[in-house]
């Protein structure tokens, strides 16, 4: 079984954000692969694991500091790495990005066929969740989203979707595209042996030219989202700051009942 990942390099949302020219600003001491993304990776490889066989690869697009999401999926147990950079993809919307990622699966798919391209159920820095759903478009797949299950038998992929008041089991014949959300399992922890080996694993670094996409199709000019503005976040201001002194649940609920929040 062959299956392959995508992986992003997102930025901790924990630190202050910025932007340079309408784009999240990105550093390699700022950022680690989506903690989304790990549960495909998993996926993936319990798949490749029950089958008995098979090669896991990791797809990224990105700029330099990029590479580090696919070195993260190595550390977890991926066969391969890829990293698509090109500077004409900075600025790329979802759509944009889906068409580099299809264009790059179509030239591993080239090369020996994939069973699946397995996703994360969204990128904690956009949190769009459309990229799934474009990616299989592009590749004129079947997609089969937000799976809380997946199990693949007989050239079938069968997922189960928790909706809000119902349980789908849904299939589709192979090759799919899938996303996962974190439901499907828990993340393996990366051995120090991986990890080692992950560090010094060679990376494919590919190209537009490379996959055969024009850069003025899927960069900042060919994007259908426009950051017109971006300023800091105010400070906070009128915060009123009270020492608990055993009456703070009341002083607290009448606050609530005052502004109209309870």
């Amino acid at each position: 079984m062959r299956i392959l990942v995508t992986v992003k390099f997102t930025p901790d949302l924990q630190s202050q954000r910025s932007f340079t020219d309408g784009s999240v600003t990105r550093t390699a001491d700022d950022g680690s692969m989506n903690e989304l993304d790990e549960n495909a990776v998993e996926a993936a490889l319990r798949l490749v694991e029950a089958a008995g066989e098979g090669e896991v690869y990791a797809l990224t697009v990105g700029g330099p500091d990029a590479v580090a999401a696919v070195r993260k999926a190595l550390q977890l147990g991926a066969n391969h790495a890829i990293h698509v950079s090109d500077d004409e993809i900075a600025g790329a919307d979802v759509f944009g990005t889906a068409k580099v990622l299809a264009a790059a699966i179509r030239k591993v798919h080239d090369e020996q066929p994939l069973d699946l391209v397995i996703t994360g159920m969204a990128a904690l820095d956009g949190l769009t969740s459309m990229l799934p759903t474009a990616l299989a478009a592009d590749l004129d797949w079947a997609q089969l989203t937000l799976a809380s299950d997946l199990k693949v038998a007989d050239g079938v992929a069968t997922i189960v979707r928790h909706m809000p008041d119902a349980h789908e089991t849904v299939s589709a014949p192979l090759p799919a595209v899938v996303s996962v959300t974190d439901e499907a399992n828990s993340p393996r922890y990366p051995n120090f042996k991986l990890i080692m080996a992950a560090r010094k694993a060679p990376v494919t670094q590919w190209t537009l030219a490379d996959i055969g996409v024009d850069g003025v199709t899927v960069g900042a000019i060919a994007s259908r989202v426009e950051v017109v503005e971006a300023v800091p976040r105010p400070p906070k201001e009128d915060r009123q700051v009270l020492t608990d002194t055993g009456d703070g649940g009341v002083v607290l609920a009448n606050f609530l009942i005052e502004k109209g929040l309870a």
